[in-house]
């Protein structure tokens, strides 16, 4: 039976800047019981993404941003506990944007029964979910990847990067990371088999890729935007493609986004710079989850998770790691 009450986060204000603790509101209601059609279910794992910053704002965007007293928005896997839907029974695991909240309630659409013996949970959130999928469709579609190519990432060692220099590694490529601090760097080069880490708080970027890709950049894959693309922009081969995946560097800014300087050298270069969104190839996911899931089980892709074990209230304070450089590879917030 589904719990008497349900625990949720909402957004209370619009934030300015940085995330602030008082612009999210902490609310226990009543917990709903599934009609005609529908599931109930209680939250496992909730996903934390960059995205929700963007999604905080009352801009224009490739979804309507989170309203005033909504709950949050965030993907999340759930144990089906009431059932009322022929294709969801009780004890089901299952994948879906069901929010930040305690219990669900769900007709169905856009949700997806996952196997946990195939992998974790959590995976369908990560490696498995929206961020396998941005960089499988990023490099491949975006980027058109050829074998053999040099291809740097930004915000390497977070859930995206992780998963495109690993997938860039398995079509055969030389990959570059950028990330944020010795330990970041060497697991990069270490544990996730990168040719190449640069700490971007200790080094000089713009040199550092010149020494690492002398030949320039085929690809470059950006998470972070700011001052890291210019470096990147600067050091393009020809016919390169830079694939416009996001900019945590820029997402908490109060004063305007930063563009790029150096985004001449697209001309001179003959280069290409293309933004795309996930959502564009969701009849392709099961494709890329095939083939993905593929590189796991041969062990060419290690799936790399920093999961906090809490409750929904934890949200606010695990959403800002994100922003502070805390995490490595794919935040998972489990509810205990």
């Amino acid at each position: 039976m589904l719990s008497a009450t349900n625990r949720q986060i909402r957004l209370a204000r619009r934030p300015q800047g940085e995330i602030a603790a008082e612009d999210w509101a902490h609310v226990t209601e009543a917990a709903a019981a599934p009609g005609e059609g529908q599931f109930a279910g209680r939250t496992r794992f909730v996903s934390l993404d960059p995205a929700m910053r963007g999604w905080l704002d009352d801009r224009r965007s490739y979804l309507p941003p989170v309203g005033i007293g909504e709950v949050m928005r965030a993907g999340s896997v759930v144990e089906v506990t009431e059932s009322n839907h022929p294709d969801f029974r009780i004890g089901d695991l299952v994948v879906g944007t069901f929010g930040v909240q305690e219990h669900v309630v769900s007709d169905g659409r856009g949700a997806f029964r996952i196997d946990p013996a195939a992998a974790a949970p959590s995976a369908y959130l990560g490696a498995l979910g929206m961020p396998g999928m941005t960089a499988y469709f990023g490099l491949l579609d975006v980027g058109a990847l050829k074998e053999g190519e040099t291809v740097v990432v930004s915000g390497a060692a977070g859930a995206v990067g992780t998963m495109a220099g690993q997938i860039a590694k398995a079509r055969g490529c030389q990959v570059v990371g950028i990330a944020g601090g010795a330990d970041k760097c060497a697991l990069l080069t270490g544990e996730l088999g990168f040719d190449a880490a640069i700490d971007y708080r200790s080094e000089d970027v713009r040199k550092a890729l010149r020494a690492h890709a002398p030949d320039g950049i085929d690809v470059y894959f950006d998470n972070v935007g700011g001052a890291v693309l210019d470096a990147a922009l600067a050091n393009l081969a020809m016919h390169a493609r830079v694939v416009v995946c996001g900019a945590i560097s820029q997402y908490n800014s109060a004063t305007g986004v930063q563009g790029p300087s150096n985004y001449l050298n697209l001309l001179v270069r003959r280069a290409r710079m293309e933004g795309f969104v996930v959502f564009d190839y969701a009849p392709r996911y099961r494709e890329a989850a095939r083939e993905i899931g593929d590189w796991i089980a041969a062990g060419r892709i290690k799936v790399l998770e920093h999961v906090v074990r809490g409750t929904v209230d934890d949200f606010p304070r695990t959403l800002q790691m994100l922003f502070r450089g805390e995490n490595t590879g794919k935040l998972v917030l489990e509810l205990v």
